[in-house]
């Protein structure tokens, strides 16, 4: 039997790289994603959705967080990448 040189191992990791991870949100945080892409601030939001404005805080920095982010314009970039805002979005 041939020793296994670690080859397909290596194939098997590179293929399971190129599909994206489906990243899971809650449908409270998706919604203030799409608040934020429309340009609200943490102060609108929370009064549109009737929540704190530390909750509003709260949401973002977990969806920061979960997409790896440190700002608003790389958090709009990875909802799009990874499709959590539809490729139109805010089109007229």
């Amino acid at each position: 039997m041939p020793k296994h040189t670690g080859a397909a191992r290596h194939t098997f990791e590179k293929t399971n790289r190129r599909l994206k991870p489906v990243l899971h949100i809650t449908p409270r945080q998706k919604e203030i994603l799409r608040l934020v892409a429309l340009g609200h601030t943490n102060r609108e939001i929370a009064g549109s959705l009737r929540i704190s404005i530390r909750t509003v805080e709260v949401h973002r920095f977990n969806l920061m967080r979960r997409l790896n982010v440190r700002n608003v314009a790389q958090l709009l970039r990875q909802a799009l990448q990874q499709n959590l805002l539809p490729r139109n979005f805010g089109a007229r």
